[in-house]
C-alpha cells in the first residue's frame, strides 16, 4: 500500500496552517483522533465521567486488542499508561538489582533511562556498562555479545534515539539476549507508529512507546508491553486496587496480566484518542508509512547537505525521520526561531538528552527534525530553501 497524500492531509487539520517537521517531539493528530477524544469529553460533561467510561467500556478493551495487533503480541501481555516514561519505569523498577550485577545499555541512551539507571546503581550497587558503537554509529552486536556473563540481569537499549536518524538492530539484540537468557528492554519511544513492530521478531521481552510521536496520538498516552513468561517475575514498584486485589485484611493479589503495570485512574478520552490512533496508523500500513517517511527523510538529508555551512549529524546503518544538523555561525536555538517565523516547526535536541553519544561525538546541540508521512515535497523543498537562506 502506498501513501495517498492528499488523503493523508485532509484528515490533518493543522495541515495549510504548519510545515510541521516535529513530529519526533509531537506529531499532529488527524481529525480521527482528535473527534474521538472531543467526543468523550463532551459525553462525560453529559452524563457524567464513571458513566461514559462505562458506556465504553467495549471501546476501552479494544484500545488493547488493537495494541496487540499492532505489536503482534497477547492482549494481556499490554498495559496502557500515562506515557512511554511510565511505561520504561514500570518495567525498569520492577527488577530487583543486587551489588556486582550488570546493566548493558547504548552510547545513545535516552538521559531519562540512563537516569535511572545512575540511581538504581548508586542504591544496589549494580553497575551500568555502555555496548560501544560499532562503525556506523549503531550498537554493535559483536561487542554486546562478547560483554555477556552471569552477571548482565538486564539489556536495556533505546531502539530510535533521540538524536542522529539511528535505528538501532533491535532484533539483533533480541538474539543476543534470547540466545544468553537475559530479560530485554527496548524503548521504543521514537519508533513506534514510524516503523513496524513485531514483539516476537525483534525478541524483546518488554516494550515502552507513546503516543505523541510518530503514532500521531493524543499527549499523556502510552503501552508497555511485557512478554507472558516475565510478567509473574515482576512485581511492580507501586500497586493500587486495579494492579491488584484487596484479598483479605492482610493480603493481596497482584493482577496476573500486565495490567499490574497500570494503576485506576486515567484519561479515559486520551485513551480512546491512543486507540483512534493505533487504528488509524494501522490502516495507512507502517510499512507504506515507514516508506515514505525514510524517503523523505532521505530529501531532507540530501537537501541540507547541499547548503554551504550545513552538517548532518546522523548516523547509522540504517536511518529513520529523524534528521539532525548544525548551521555554522548559527545557534541551534537561532535556526529553530528563524524556522518557526515561517511556519516550520522543528526543535532542538543537546548532549543532556544523550550524553554519552554527543560527549562521544563532540556535540553540544543540534537542530532536529523528524518527518512524517503526510508532509509534502513541497515542504521538505521549502524548508530547505529557508535554511539556505539563513546561511
Amino acid at each position: 500500500m502506498t501513501i495517498d497524500l492528499a488523503r493523508a492531509r485532509a484528515d490533518k487539520p493543522g495541515a495549510d496552517h504548519v510545515t510541521h517537521l516535529n513530529n519526533c517531539g509531537a506529531a499532529l493528530p488527524p481529525r480521527q483522533v482528535l473527534d474521538r477524544v472531543i467526543g468523550h469529553l463532551r459525553l462525560e460533561a453529559t452524563i457524567g465521567g464513571y458513566e461514559a467510561a462505562d458506556r465504553e467500556a467495549e471501546a476501552l478493551a479494544g484500545v488493547y486488542a488493537s495494541a496487540a495487533r499492532m505489536l503482534n503480541c497477547g492482549e494481556d501481555e499490554i498495559a496502557i499508561v500515562e506515557n512511554a516514561t511510565r511505561a520504561w519505569d514500570m518495567a525498569f523498577y520492577s527488577f530487583r538489582f543486587k551489588p556486582g550485577d550488570r546493566i548493558l545499555t547504548a552510547e545513545a541512551e535516552y538521559a531519562s533511562n540512563y537516569i535511572s539507571f545512575l540511581q538504581v546503581a548508586r542504591r544496589t550497587g549494580a553497575v551500568i556498562e555502555a555496548v560501544p558503537c560499532d562503525g556506523a554509529g549503531q550498537l554493535d552486536v559483536a561487542a554486546l555479545r562478547r560483554m555477556v556473563d552471569d552477571r548482565v540481569k538486564l539489556v536495556a537499549v533505546t531502539h530510535v534515539p533521540t538524536n542522529g536518524g539511528l535505528v538501532n538492530p533491535a532484533a539483533e539484540i533480541g538474539r543476543v539476549a534470547r540466545d544468553a537468557g537475559i530479560p530485554y528492554l527496548l524503548d521504543a519511544c521514537q519508533s513506534f507508529g514510524q516503523m513496524p513492530l513485531d514483539v516476537e521478531a525483534i525478541g524483546c521481552d518488554m516494550l515502552s512507546a507513546t503516543g505523541r510521536k510518530f503514532l500521531r496520538g493524543p499527549r499523556g498516552t502510552g503501552l508497555l508491553y511485557v512478554r507472558r513468561a516475565l510478567i509473574d517475575r515482576l512485581e511492580p514498584p507501586f500497586l493500587d486496587l486495579h494492579a491488584a486485589t484487596w484479598t483479605s485484611v492482610d493480603r493481596f493479589a497482584i493482577n496476573p496480566t500486565a495490567k499490574r503495570f497500570e494503576n485506576w485512574e486515567s484519561n479515559v478520552a486520551a485513551k480512546l484518542g491512543f486507540g483512534a490512533a493505533i487504528d488509524y496508523a494501522t490502516a495507512w500500513g507502517l510499512d507504506a508509512i515507514y516508506g515514505r517517511v525514510r524517503k523523505l527523510a532521505d530529501e531532507l538529508r540530501a537537501g541540507i547537505t547541499r547548503i554551504p555551512g550545513a552538517t548532518l549529524h546522523d548516523i547509522g546503518a540504517e536511518r529513520c525521520g529523524i534528521v539532525t544538523f548544525t548551521l555554522a555561525g548559527h545557534a541551534p536555538e537561532a535556526v529553530k526561531a528563524a524556522l518557526a517565523a515561517q511556519r516550520i516547526n522543528v526543535s532542538t535536541s543537546s548532549s543532556a538528552s544523550t550524553r554519552l553519544d554527543m560527549t562521544r561525538r563532540r556535540l553540544d546541540k543540534l537542530v532536529r527534525t523528524g518527518v512524517h508521512y503526510y508532509n509534502s515535497e513541497e515542504e521538505i523543498a521549502r524548508t530547505c530553501a529557508t535554511i539556505a537562506e539563513l546561511a
